[in-house]
């Protein structure tokens, strides 16, 4: 398969799963951008605003792992109702084209959510060239294992009901209980330690410093780097080495 086949096969994917949706439904629109900023309204409403920034670091986060939630029931629908997977192993298509697609047309279908919280982001006065960059390689950092993970995990379901059972817990496990919309000092100390074993405790700290939280030193900021980028690299390689493409 040459690089123009495959480019056009993930642009295809793309447009199908992330641009038709949009088109055919723009109230899909409102339900993307509704939870997270459901959980900024509540959190701004009941700390008087005091906490305002920590619910827009979540909200950009949370958004971008619910790609990995959608990845994953949609290629859970494409596998086992549509059969859709079993056309692209017969096909040319590799498996990482079929997912990066996929993956891409999830990040698509997220732009306007996101867009709504960068937004916020420099009316709040937070808008520096440092913190663009952090911004943008923390989500996309996030927006790659979210996307291994929901992949992974797709692979393994026989029905795309199963889905409905992990995603809650893939949501508390990685959005609710670390410190994404809160911060980590409010946790008790004997909680703290397990906090650190979920990614996005790192991301969520990378995020607090471009909202005003804070500052890292550069060994803190070094180590939130690496972990996250560590997470993310052992995700992928779960994926490319675990994830069931072919059944057995």
């Amino acid at each position: 398969m040459t690089e123009r086949h495959r480019l056009r096969a993930l642009l295809t994917l793309t447009y199908l799963n992330g641009v038709i949706p949009i088109r055919s439904q723009p109230l899909y629109l409102l339900n993307i951008v509704a939870s997270p900023l459901s959980f900024l309204f509540f959190i701004t409403i009941a700390s008087r605003g005091a906490l305002l920034n920590y619910g827009l670091a979540g909200g950009m986060l949370m958004t971008m792992l619910s790609i990995g939630t959608s990845l994953q029931t949609d290629i859970s629908h494409y596998k086992q109702d549509l059969k859709l997977q079993d056309v692209v192993i017969a096909s040319p298509v590799e498996a990482w084209v079929y997912v990066g697609g996929i993956a891409l047309s999830e990040l698509v279908y997220s732009l306007p959510a996101i867009g709504v919280f960068l937004a916020l982001w420099v009316l709040g006065g937070w808008a520096t060239i440092v913190g663009a960059l952090t911004l943008a390689g923390v989500l996309v950092l996030v927006w790659a294992f979210a996307s291994a993970l929901g992949f992974t995990l797709a692979t393994y379901f026989e029905d795309v009901r199963e889905t409905f059972v992990f995603s809650p817990l893939i949501s508390l496990g990685l959005s609710v209980l670390p410190p994404v919309y809160y911060p980590i000092s409010s946790l008790p100390a004997a909680v703290r330690p397990l906090a650190y074993l979920s990614p996005t405790t790192y991301a969520a700290d990378l995020l607090h410093t471009t909202v005003g939280i804070g500052g890292l030193s550069l060994e803190a900021a070094a180590i939130d780097w690496s972990v996250l980028l560590g997470f993310t690299l052992a995700l992928l390689a779960l994926a490319a080495f675990k994830a069931r493409w072919r059944e057995p």
